[in-house]
């Protein structure tokens, strides 16, 4: 049902056409591209980077959700799991959740010490500027929801069979910790938000919505060939998206 109203969207179609232009452009140019989707439990990070990746050609692009960490995985520097999984020339890499589950959801949860919070807010800016140094390209969404409308969204996830297993232990703390989440979602954006790779927090209550301006977001931001031709408008609605960079 829900593909068939975004593929009658003249503007859903427009925006996908542009996702399209903007991935030859990758593939003919080589570059590398990172978005990561961030935001509380059920904010719809996943939906959205199943909009962005509806059309584009699946050769050249990977969703990367990974599981809790291994015990392997435990004793190595933080971000390696993470690295194994970049782009290689041409390719566009989306994390559904990503390093930054140590900024946020790790100390909330009680899964990290904080030396080790600690050592990742320090390193992870310097980590970020290597990346950038070498040409990367890094988007960071934060799909943002208020309690109420994820509440809403958590008794869903009860009670639809489609959609239960999206259901996890963190899923069932959202609501109780839900100003700890707060306080750290903070600290993160402060530390975290730089010039050179901004957040940019969405606000994620209506999801048509804000799946639209994250996708317009990153083709805002990126300078391929034939961009704006749909003439869909390819500038973000300031009231939907705020940008956090010092």
């Amino acid at each position: 049902m829900y593909v068939h109203s975004m593929e009658s969207d003249p503007e859903y179609i427009q925006l996908q056409t542009e996702m399209v232009r903007m991935q030859n452009w990758l593939i003919e140019t080589g570059k590398r591209i990172i978005i990561i989707c961030e935001g509380r439990d059920s904010a719809g990070k996943g939906g959205a980077i199943m909009r962005f990746i509806r059309f584009i050609n699946p050769r050249h692009y990977r969703v990367v959700a990974l599981n809790k960490p291994t015990d392997e995985e435990r004793g190595q520097w933080y971000f390696q799991r993470y690295i194994q999984h970049f782009p290689n020339p041409g390719e566009m890499v989306f994390f559904d959740r990503s390093w930054y589950n140590r900024a946020v959801v790790e100390p909330v949860m009680g899964f990290c010490t904080e030396a080790q919070y600690q050592l990742f807010m320090k390193q992870v800016n310097e980590f970020e500027n290597m990346l950038l140094d070498d040409g990367m390209i890094i988007f960071k969404l934060w799909f943002s929801i208020n309690r109420q409308e994820q509440n809403t969204r958590l008794e869903e996830r009860k009670s639809n069979p489609l959609i239960s297993w999206k259901l996890s232990t963190v899923d069932m703390q959202a609501q109780l910790k839900w100003d700890d989440f707060t306080h750290y979602k903070e600290k993160m954006f402060e530390k975290t938000g730089t010039a050179r790779s901004p957040w940019v927090v969405i606000n994620g209550n209506n999801k048509d919505l804000a799946r639209k301006e994250a996708m317009r977001y990153v083709l805002h931001q990126v300078d391929y060939d034939q961009k704006g031709l749909t003439e869909a408008s390819l500038a973000y609605d300031p009231n939907i998206v705020k940008v956090i960079g010092r």
